[in-house]
């Protein structure tokens, strides 16, 4: 297990990261390209407790979650105080970096609308999965709000300052939500390679004959086997499908009900028993709701 170094505050990145100290303790915007990192810290995992919006080129491979991402594209990346990171420069990698990253503290948000809602966006949960790629048009439009940022964080404070550049965030976050959209739409080979994965997951775990002591999938266990993140997974498949997760997990669950209520001599109580549930009647109240017949009646509509 590599070593997680814990990264508390703004200051302490900008001293690992080989930068001056920033302008604003709980805001700064850093040039990557000025970066540099300590041979010890390679291969680290690091802990921050900030938010971290990034903007990168030409990185090398950075991994963040169970993946790797080349940033020989221009490539976002979203992270929430809590999230582990890991970076791995890559040796043949002679191109210089550049872009920005954003960090912000929690505590920069207090007492605005923004400290309750920043949660709200899905990839600031997915991101440790599934970086946003983006065209050099939508690049200039997230570098131009930046630069924004930084041209106010570089004024002198004032009261009015904290609203000027939250709002400036809530118009970076609101393009990266358009942004994801778009890449669910067009990342349809990606896409569907997770749909294949589920599905074979799915029949799978349905067919294992010890689910009496395994229980029902959970969404949880599910985006684990497949290496994305929950509300990830939930997204995507809401996206492509019009169904989340959960949804799908139960559409496969009653599809094998169907198939043994109408091909086998199990009672219902077995056929729940041998699905995951512990109780038969959670399981006829599913199929119910699913079919909008009990497993007795869809049974008897085949004899």
């Amino acid at each position: 297990m590599r070593k997680i170094r814990k990264i508390q505050t703004i200051s302490d990145f900008h001293k690992v990261r080989g930068l001056p100290s920033p302008l604003h303790p709980l805001i700064s915007l850093v040039d990557y390209g000025k970066t540099t990192i300590p041979s010890e810290y390679l291969g680290e995992r690091w802990l921050m407790n900030f938010f971290s919006i990034g903007l990168k080129r030409n990185v090398g491979t950075l991994r963040y979650g169970q993946q790797e991402y080349d940033f020989d594209e221009g490539l976002m990346s979203f992270i929430s105080p809590g999230q582990v990171l890991s970076i791995e420069t890559n040796p043949k990698h002679n191109l210089k970096p550049s872009g920005w990253i954003l960090l912000i503290h929690p505590d920069f948000l207090w007492s605005t609308s923004l400290a309750k809602t920043i949660k709200q966006y899905d990839f600031f949960d997915y991101s440790i999965n599934e970086a946003l790629f983006m065209s050099e048009k939508e690049e200039n439009i997230i570098e131009g709000i930046l630069l924004n940022i930084k041209l106010e964080i570089e004024n002198n404070i004032d009261n009015f300052s904290q609203s000027i550049i939250v709002a400036q965030i809530e118009l970076l976050l609101s393009y990266a939500e358009r942004f994801y959209e778009r890449q669910f739409i067009t990342r349809k080979k990606g896409n569907h390679k997770i749909l294949v994965q589920l599905e074979t997951l799915l029949t799978e775990y349905f067919n294992n004959k010890d689910l009496i002591n395994k229980g029902l999938p959970t969404v949880q266990h599910i985006a684990y086997q497949l290496n994305v993140s929950p509300t990830y997974l939930s997204s995507l498949l809401k996206s492509l499908t019009g169904q989340n997760t959960q949804q799908l997990i139960h559409e496969k669950l009653i599809e094998k009900a169907k198939e043994k209520l109408s091909t086998t001599q199990l009672s219902v109580s077995e056929i729940a028993y041998g699905l995951g549930f512990e109780h038969p009647q959670s399981f006829s109240k599913l199929f119910k709701l699913k079919t909008t017949m009990s497993p007795l009646a869809f049974r008897k509509s085949f004899q």
